[in-house]
């Protein structure tokens, strides 16, 4: 394994997605694994090429929304029965009926935030800047050409073996990607 400090890795340029999709599933095939796949629209199939599994997003909304809405719950009845017992009309201090639009609220809020910040999270985000900008070529990402990166510190990355087999793979252009 040849991995040099100053290069982030081997990018690959593609015409079109079912070129991309089809490089991707020969360097998977091939063993290479710390991959990413770059495109100016969502291409579907790209996930089950690079073997993506599912993330933990949907969980870490779940458990938002669960401890949003059992927070407030919990919030209005200690206040309610514990903190500030109040007889109003006779009715009974735990009145859980009135706590279910708060209830309800709380459980979207926490939801929505654990989904919003897990994601950024998840996706290393904020990014500023990241190594695949410094390739001249990569402009061309958000408008119509398609890209495969495989990483330096993939355990079969080599760099002359690496660049050899994405050129083999009919890519329009091959570059190195430095890390600076």
């Amino acid at each position: 394994m040849e991995q040099r400090s100053h290069i982030y890795g081997v990018m690959a340029e593609f015409d079109t997605p079912e070129k991309l999709i089809h490089a991707t599933e020969r360097a998977r095939a091939e063993g290479y694994r710390r991959m990413d796949a770059y495109t100016p629209f969502p291409v579907e199939g790209l996930s089950e090429a690079m073997g993506l599994k599912r993330n933990m997003v949907p969980l870490i909304t779940l458990i938002g929304g669960l401890f949003g809405g059992l927070s407030a719950f919990f919030f209005q009845w200690w206040a309610n029965v514990l903190s500030y017992p109040e007889d109003i009309g006779g009715r009974p201090l735990n009145s859980w009926p009135a706590f279910i639009p708060v209830t309800f609220e709380l459980t979207v809020l926490g939801a929505a935030l654990s989904c919003v910040f897990g994601m950024l999270a998840l996706n290393h985000l904020p990014q500023p800047h990241h190594p695949v900008f410094n390739v001249k070529r990569f402009v061309h990402a958000s408008a119509d050409r398609f890209y495969l990166c495989v990483e330096a510190r993939d355990p079969k990355f080599h760099l002359a073996d690496t660049a050899r087999f994405l050129q083999g793979l009919h890519a329009r252009h091959v570059s190195e990607v430095p890390d600076d």
